[in-house]
């Protein structure tokens, strides 16, 4: 059987993703000891607080075809199945050194490259009509964070 998204589906997906990142960064900035270390990840964390607000108003801007659901779904199994994967397939669990910000960093930068190819693919599922395009912005803000995370790991000394 296959499925077919529509653009409020995939907005839904990065909602929950950017949450899970934003807890990633906070869980990680506990452990570290390093002030400035400390304050870069809690500004990640609110960088994706702020990201899920941008995919939230966003979401709210699709037209009615793009929230169009695409299967019968009387339950509603489908956000059931869609929170799933966005919590299995980002920020999943991942046994990482929470002490070192060199290993935090580079798990970030994993989690936020896993991403890209999750929306990627989703992007192939989602029709035209129902607001394939509008998923560019999420892999666009995605990209931005890698940057970010790879200026920040260049620089890193440790």
């Amino acid at each position: 059987m296959s499925f077919d998204f529509n653009a409020d589906d995939i907005f839904a997906m990065a909602q929950q993703i950017e949450k899970n990142g934003a807890a990633f960064y906070a869980g990680a900035a506990k452990n570290i000891q390093d002030p400035s270390a400390k304050a870069f990840l809690e500004k990640l964390s609110q960088m994706e607080v702020s990201h899920e607000k941008t995919f939230t108003d966003m979401r709210a801007q699709l037209n009615e075809k793009e929230k169009t659901p695409t299967t019968f779904d009387p339950q509603g199994d489908a956000a059931l199945y869609l929170k799933a994967l966005a919590d299995t397939k980002v920020f999943f669990e991942k046994t990482i050194d929470t002490a070192s910000m060199k290993e935090i960093l580079k798990a970030a930068i994993e989690a936020e490259k896993d991403s890209i190819v999750f929306y990627l693919g989703m992007k192939e599922l989602v029709p035209a009509g129902l607001g394939k395009n509008r998923l560019d912005a999420i892999i666009k803000e995605e990209m931005g964070h890698i940057r970010l995370l790879a200026k920040e790991l260049t620089a890193f000394k440790a």
